[in-house]
């Protein structure tokens, strides 16, 4: 089976690049999964529950977040609500939930896991043993299982990678909006990136209007950031996975440029 993750879809250009390709890339690739991490979708800070819902009905099946999913007020009871939308696991106490079960197009069942770095980043839980007690308690029928693993070092997220490499499918960082070379399969069988990359405005810093944080690299004072608009990108990695194993067969950067 074929799983489609999208990274982090950022602002008003990240949501219409998925509008524009998201189809066709189902089709033409035989996508029976599809996921995106749309923790900065509202704006480039945050999520709504009506852009939640719009992004939905173009077709993503689950959604991922992390650091900035509480950015909206209006998310949490959401949360609550709504399954399809993971907020990172490892919270200790937090409306939603981390992790999901969802029957892909056909008709697999799919564990869909979301957890949170914690160097350089807000303190939570650890996701290395909070990963541990979702896997153990998973029935142990459900192969596929993807993890979304939102995090700042890249030394962090190849430890995780290495540490679940034979009991999940794929684990695919996000949060540095800036897509790595590495993409591979570990020996244990789980596919491998250290950060899928963002889907949203590349002529930017990492999605913000460059002139603002340039002034703000200068002075050091304070300003308000405001996403950019130019030079969409989708980054995304489309994943194979044996069903029968939960192993991934192949993995491959897929990249679009808007413009």
């Amino acid at each position: 089976m074929n799983i489609l993750f999208i990274g982090d879809i950022f602002a008003s250009p990240g949501r219409r690049i998925v509008a524009d390709h998201l189809q066709d890339i189902v089709e033409s690739n035989r996508i029976d999964l599809t996921i995106a991490n749309a923790e900065n979708a509202a704006g480039g800070f945050g999520l709504t529950p009506a852009i939640a819902e719009e992004l939905f009905a173009l077709g993503l099946d689950l959604l991922t977040s992390g650091n900035h999913v509480w950015d909206k007020r209006e998310i949490y009871d959401y949360l609550k609500r709504q399954p399809r939308l993971l907020r990172p696991a490892n919270y200790p106490d937090a409306p939603g939930h981390g992790v999901v079960v969802w029957r892909a197009r056909n008709g697999v069942d799919c564990a869909v896991l979301n957890l949170q770095g914690r160097t350089y980043m807000t303190p939570t839980d650890c996701p290395f043993r909070t990963a541990d007690q979702i896997l153990g308690a998973l029935d142990p029928a459900i192969k596929v299982r993807f993890v979304d693993f939102h995090a700042e070092a890249t030394s962090e997220k190849i430890a995780l990678g290495w540490y679940l490499d034979g009991r999940v499918s794929a684990v695919i960082g996000t949060h540095t909006h800036v897509p790595t070379a590495d993409t591979r399969i570990l020996p244990g069988g789980a596919a491998y990136q250290t950060d899928c990359g963002m889907t949203g405005p590349y002529h930017s810093v990492i999605g913000v209007q460059t002139d603002i944080v340039v002034q703000r690299f200068l002075t050091g004072l304070p300003v308000r950031m405001e996403a950019a608009r130019q030079h969409p990108e989708m980054h995304a990695v489309i994943v194979d996975v044996d069903e029968t194993t939960g192993k991934a067969r192949a993995i491959r950067r897929h990249a679009i440029d808007g413009d």
